[in-house]
């Protein structure tokens, strides 16, 4: 650890700025009744020092592929990332700072990275942000990897993050600071905002760990700056971290949250608008105009106007250094271009197994052989597990691992940690030019629900494996038995959840996982074995891309196709089973048609048509079969439908014992069908 000292006082200039950040954020949080003032009068400096001084962006292009990237990891500070980017020059303008927090504006409560240019992450929950900048480490590393080489270090810049003591009292930060120290992700610089206050009091109401301790304990460097006022004792430690290899570096800055409000260093300054005389008295107390809203200095501005030249300089000599560097390395430039513009390789589906000759597997199996087919056609595809490969079925076989000092591997172990997995694959996918996968058990997803809910929310490719989908988990009991999670992943916007039934279908899921680039896509994988079915006979897989699909039509007892007196619907591992009650029905003499029903999202956005065929309104005999709560089916089988489903937990068994205890036998599917009629 170490401490930044002060070489010179600060210039009328710095103070200028940096008091224009302060009352652009004071008065919007005014003006909206509503926000969080405390960060941004505190964090100011710091961050006119990073944005003025260190920070490589372009305004004109916010998504320029070699800028440094920010993070503002508490995201409730979120008038500080909005007056810097107004003031630099990005397309925020100031009539979107004066609109804050109101409905359809660029400025929303917590930053979203979907509305508004140069907001790099969607933040706000604590601690996300923080993991999802050590995923961008990851990915930066890996990039950096591949493509780079001597002379030509065509990916070269730094992610800067800022944190509070909010997101370091968040288990995902601890997380994803051990598995960064671990593999030493020197690229990271994260400015520490230690003003040692939260909304309920100080700090040390529930938090007084030795933070340096703790974040040297897990391989990160760490600097002190004693006043978060002293511009270039902060510019020094941004130098030295910069300089600084090996580890990722995080610089504590004590600071005085609500610096110059009447109740600063105190948590009535940490949020909720301060009042009118409270913003004149914070405004005299920093020398400005009591009576000008949305002041803006013409010196200031011009200040950090000076992005607008100094980015595009930055870029276009950038852009010139990828063509020398294409010339002198034709492939890698040419794999390069088209990471950068997110296209798959040509070609790429060539290279996705057929499964014409296949055994019976579980869908967890088939998925790994998918993963293998694809990856060396794919360099994008990276990911790994948390402690679970070969179990999950993802590691890359013609890879190692991805370690310190060996960025190029693509099998990433994640940890026991399956929060920071989630957030560090949204990083990846935040920064750009890879496709990160990632497994646990379903039952775990409880575990990284708020990074599955961001991913979707800021509409980025993340693929989540999710194995052992169900109560055919078996032996390891109810702990490890999902049985509510398919509903509850069903439950978030944006969300593709895939359940599979068969190695076709299997193929198809990723498939559409690496054609959605506008959402994260989670596979419900199977454990058990699941039946083989013949697409030869029954209807192709690529139906799984519409949703739900008519496997196999109904037929009378002549074999001819007949209209169906009764429709089984189901997902993954009970589609078999399906299949199989459709013989004896049909043998009975009741038409029975099977709809394998992978993705709800895909079906329910199909046109109202299709969706007729499949599930025609005047059918109204129809059972669902899925091992896991009937949550959400009604809307599928209607009022005179009915569900083979399990609510409630499961039981510790082999999983064929559990499955028959549970009702899912081909008899038990026959006698509910029977009564729907």
């Amino acid at each position: 650890m170490s401490t930044a000292t002060q070489m010179q006082p600060t210039s009328d200039l710095d103070t200028l700025s940096i008091n224009t950040i302060r009352t652009l954020s004071l008065d919007a949080v005014q003006k909206a009744n509503s926000g969080h003032p405390g960060l941004p009068l505190g964090m100011a400096p710091a961050a006119d020092v990073l944005w003025t001084k260190f920070l490589r962006h372009n305004p004109k292009n916010p998504k320029w592929f070699n800028r440094d990237r920010f993070l503002l990891s508490a995201g409730h500070g979120s008038m500080l990332i909005y007056s810097l980017l107004h003031l630099t020059g990005y397309d925020l303008p100031l009539s979107e700072l004066k609109n804050f927090r109101q409905l359809h504006s660029k400025t929303p409560g917590h930053p979203e990275n979907v509305l508004t240019p140069g907001v790099e992450i969607t933040t706000g929950p604590l601690g996300q942000g923080f993991a999802n900048g050590i995923g961008m480490g990851i990915a930066q590393k890996h990039l950096q990897a591949l493509f780079n080489r001597p002379g030509h270090k065509v990916i070269d810049h730094f992610i800067y993050c800022i944190c509070s003591d909010g997101d370091l009292m968040e288990g995902v930060s601890y997380e994803s600071a051990s598995l960064a120290g671990h593999l030493g992700l020197d690229n990271l610089i994260y400015l520490y905002d230690d003003n040692q206050v939260t909304i309920d009091g100080p700090t040390s109401l529930a938090f007084s760990e030795d933070v340096t301790k703790r974040f040297e304990a897990v391989g990160w460097e760490v600097t002190e700056v004693e006043d978060g006022n002293d511009l270039l004792a902060i510019e020094n430690a941004i130098r030295n971290a910069q300089s600084s290899t090996g580890k990722p570096k995080l610089i504590r800055i004590k600071t005085i949250i609500g610096f110059g409000m009447p109740k600063q260093g105190t948590n009535k300054a940490h949020s909720d608008a301060p009042g009118g005389d409270a913003v004149k008295e914070t405004k005299r107390n920093l020398g400005w105009p009591e009576n000008k809203d949305f002041f803006i200095p013409k010196e200031a501005l011009s200040h950090f106007r000076s992005a607008l030249k100094t980015g595009p300089k930055l870029e276009k000599e950038w852009e010139a250094a990828v063509k020398k560097y294409a010339k002198a390395f034709p492939e890698l430039g040419k794999t390069l271009r088209e990471t950068r513009s997110g296209q798959l390789p040509d070609g790429w589906e060539d290279a996705l197994p057929k499964f014409d000759d296949v055994e019976a597997k579980a869908t967890r199996a088939y998925s790994g052989e998918v993963i293998n087919a694809i990856a060396d056609k794919i360099p994008q595809l990276i990911g790994g597990s948390a402690d679970l490969t070969p179990s999950n079925n993802t590691q890359i076989k013609t890879s190692s691992n991805f370690e310190a000092g060996r960025y190029a591997n693509r099998n990433i172990h994640f940890g026991i940690r399956e929060h920071a997995m989630g957030s560090t694959m949204n990083g990846m996918a935040l920064y750009g030019s890879v496709i990160p996968f990632g497994g646990t058990f379903q039952t775990f997803s409880d575990y990284m629900r708020p990074a599955i809910r961001l991913a979707a929310l800021s509409h980025i490719q993340v693929v989540f494996v999710f194995t052992h989908d169900s109560i055919g988990r078996g032996e390891d009991g109810p702990t490890h038995q999902s049985v509510e999670h398919l509903a509850a992943l069903r439950a978030i916007p944006n969300l593709a959840l895939i359940r599979p039934c068969d190695a076709h279908e299997v193929r198809e899921a990723w498939r559409a996982a690496l054609v959605r680039t506008n959402g994260p896509t989670a596979f419900a994988l199977s454990r058990q074995k699941v039946a083989l079915i013949d697409r030869n006979e029954f209807a192709d897989a690529r139906g799984l891309h519409r949703g739900a699909y008519i496997l196999a039509e109904a037929e009378a007892k002549n074999g001819r196709s007949a209209k169906p007196k009764l429709i089984l619907i189901a997902t993954g591992s009970e589609v078999g089973l399906a299949m199989e009650a459709r013989e004896k029905l049909q043998k009975a003499g009741t038409p029975t048609r099977v709809v394998s029903m992978p993705c709800w999202e895909f079906f329910d956005a199909q046109p109202a048509k299709y969706r007729e065929s499949v599930l025609p309104s005047n059918v109204k005999a129809r059972l669902a079969i899925e091992a896991g709560v009937s949550l959400g089916w009604a809307k599928y089988v209607g009022d005179h439908g009915d569900t083979l489903t399990v609510d409630r937990f499961g039981a510790s068994a082999p999983a064929e014992d559990v499955l028959r205890d549970y009702g899912f036998t081909v008899e038990n599917v026959v006698k509910k069908a029977k009564k729907l009629l």
